[in-house]
């Protein structure tokens, strides 16, 4: 699930990274379109992220509207701005709840647990994300941990995208268990 302003690593990452695994990547976003993402840096001397314009991303296959979650084995909440922008969207809430309800795997990174804890979905997990967002995790019921990847069964989270190859791995862990 992306929109625009996508942390541009923490798509095209894990879209590549399931090809090669040879899973059928399935992206939707608010509408189907060519999606804009950004670069979060960590520069010298600034006390938060500096945000460049990324490359275009121009494989979304459906809108949000379009998306039959039943037909999805998980799902993988990227972070950038687009979390706290898509989550107003009401066709995603029930796909994002689906997730939950099934009890199948959910990945989400840096922003991207602003979706789960506007959905109410935080509370009582374990989760971790980018240190700006922890504030939000904890008033909404989570406990935070600061580390590299969180896995709380079914829902594994991480800070930002240099965690992507921990975020990955366990994600790929939970999505492919007993499919071997």
């Amino acid at each position: 699930m992306a929109g625009d302003a996508v942390e541009a690593q923490e798509i095209f990452y894990p879209f590549w990274r399931l090809k090669e695994e040879g899973i059928d990547v399935v992206v939707a976003a608010p509408s189907k379109k060519t999606l804009f993402t950004v670069v979060h840096d960590f520069e010298p001397g600034w006390e938060t992220y500096s945000e460049k314009m990324g490359y275009r991303f121009d494989w979304v296959d459906l809108a949000f509207k379009d998306v039959k979650p039943e037909e999805f084995d998980g799902l993988i909440i990227p972070g950038g701005r687009a979390p706290e922008f898509i989550r107003t969207f009401a066709e995603l809430e029930p796909i994002v709840r689906h997730f939950f309800a099934e009890n199948k795997p959910v990945a989400a990174i840096c922003h991207g647990p602003l979706v789960i804890a506007g959905f109410g979905l935080a509370k009582g997990r374990i989760m971790t994300c980018y240190a700006a967002v922890a504030l939000d995790l904890k008033q909404s019921g989570a406990n935070y941990i600061d580390q590299e990847v969180v896995v709380d069964g079914n829902l594994v989270t991480s800070r930002a995208w240099p965690d992507l190859p921990a975020f990955m791995r366990e994600f790929l862990r939970l999505l492919l268990k007993g499919k071997n």
